[in-house]
């Protein structure tokens, strides 16, 4: 009997990746044990399964910074993770670490956002006893909600890929051990969801006028680049050389040059971009209409998730959050219009 596709692929991994890099054969396996299939490896299956979810489709419509853009160009949870995985991919392949488990990690990192971007991510946070995080709710979406409450039953690297990805104003390369994804494959989708972000930030708020160019900090410019593709080049290179480094890979490194330049720009994105005026009063409205579906749907939990019933069992919060979370930011406004604004009587 000729050997599956899926046998040679491994046997190609042995062959040329890293002796860190993770390998399928040797993958910690799914929550359920399934018999893997003759052509896909276990990481490429999860990239599919992630990719043709249903809430993988709904972050087109998901805010990244500039809530419900009327621009083509502005980027959304779609485009960012897409960015996310180019870069983490071409770093990947430099370092001879595992690109399918990468992509699916990267394109699955940000399945738990929120409508209007972190703004909802603040008020769920306030409001869901228990608190609210969107690394957490990514993990959630893929163990429990996706497939009618079934899940996706990825495996277990691509799940602490995912979980292990966010930083928030934290350090972008980890000090405590404990932070770090278990895999090199997912410490790279870390650093480059900070590369893909602080580059599509600044360029769409730059596109905004939000900010000019001649804002931007002298001391990231020089080290950095002056453009979009300068500074995207100058961060990938700096991960690979550095790492690279060390022969044997014991973790993702940068130049403190780099990673000082890097805190200068997202210092600068925060004051100027994020926690800007004109930013925070859009916020400050999609918070409102976050709340108020929150309040309605915990009166009405029926009305959740009303063609899936098998999401709708549980403690009424974590339903309501759930569906919440799930929701694009056009769905949450139509929503609210629906709910709340009155109607104009027809008359013939």
């Amino acid at each position: 009997m000729k050997p599956g596709i899926r046998a040679q692929t491994e046997k190609i991994e042995d062959q040329i990746l890293h002796p860190r890099a993770a390998r399928s054969a040797l993958s910690k396996g799914r929550s359920r044990p399934e018999k893997e299939g003759d052509i896909r490896t276990c990481f490429q299956r999860d990239r599919d399964r992630i990719i043709h979810s249903k809430s993988f489709r709904r972050l087109k419509y998901k805010t990244q910074v500039f809530l419900a853009p009327k621009g083509d160009h502005y980027r959304t949870r779609l485009t960012h993770v897409l960015e996310v995985s180019q870069i983490a991919r071409t770093i990947s392949r430099a370092l001879r670490l595992n690109e399918d488990l990468t992509e699916a990690i990267s394109l699955g990192h940000d399945l738990g956002h929120t409508p209007f971007g972190h703004a909802g991510e603040a008020v769920l946070r306030e409001i869901q006893p228990g608190g609210f995080e969107h690394y957490e709710q990514s993990l959630r979406v893929v163990e429990v909600l996706e497939r009618d409450g079934k899940g996706l039953n990825l495996t277990f690297e691509v799940k602490n890929g995912i979980v292990k990805h966010s930083k928030g104003k934290g350090n972008i390369i980890p000090k405590s051990p404990s932070e770090a994804a278990s895999t090199l494959e997912g410490q790279v989708v870390r650093v480059c969801d900070s590369i893909a972000y602080l580059n599509h930030d600044l360029d769409d708020a730059l596109r905004a006028q939000v900010i000019k160019k001649s804002e931007i900090p002298p001391e990231a410019t020089r080290v950095l680049g002056d453009n979009y593709s300068a500074r995207i080049d100058t961060m990938v290179k700096d991960v690979i050389y550095e790492t690279a480094e060390d022969e044997d890979l014991s973790g993702l490194r940068m130049s403190e040059k780099v990673l000082d330049s890097i805190t200068v720009l997202r210092r600068f994105l925060y004051e100027r971009v994020y926690e800007n005026e004109g930013t925070k009063a859009e916020f400050r409205k999609a918070k409102k209409i976050l709340e108020d579906l929150y309040a309605y749907f915990l009166e009405h939990p029926d009305e959740a998730f009303h063609d899936t019933p098998a999401l709708k069992r549980g403690d009424p919060h974590r339903v309501v959050c759930d569906f919440i979370a799930g929701m694009t930011d056009r769905f949450a406004l139509a929503t609210y219009d629906r709910l709340f604004m009155p109607r104009q009587w027809t008359v013939y």
